[in-house]
């Protein structure tokens, strides 16, 4: 079973940088695609960004293309989201999952496999 765990969430001002880790462990990491969503109070669970097993393929919801970044370094197991010039709309809970297909649009969380707990990122003006 694979576990996944975000990690370098926090506190901001408007403006700033977080990196986001998200560390697998359980199953092969370089044969998943991954995922970052977040989720703000009362709100529902909203596509950041994408990225397929090599790396090759990243995709970013519109409203943070140039500001937010996803990788991964498989050999580390690992996957990452750098957040930079963050707003505070950009506060919520962010996690990482994972799918072990493309079956689906990447965009919605029904279509992955394994959930991380969640990282609180919040940003203050």
């Amino acid at each position: 079973q694979v576990q996944l765990v975000e990690s370098g969430g926090g506190l901001v001002q408007a403006g700033g940088s977080l990196s986001l880790s998200c560390a697998a462990s359980g199953g092969t990491f370089s044969n998943l695609h991954m995922g970052w969503f977040r989720q703000a109070p009362g709100k529902e669970r909203e596509f950041v960004a994408s990225i397929r097993w090599s790396g090759t393929n990243t995709y970013y919801a519109d409203s943070m293309k140039g500001r937010f970044t996803i990788s991964r370094d498989n050999a580390k197991n690992t996957g990452y989201l750098q957040m930079n010039s963050l707003k505070p709309k950009d506060t919520a809970v962010y996690y990482c999952a994972a799918r072990t297909n493309l079956y689906g649009d990447a965009r919605l969380p029904r279509h992955y496999d394994y959930w991380g707990q969640g990282t609180q990122v919040t940003v203050s003006s």
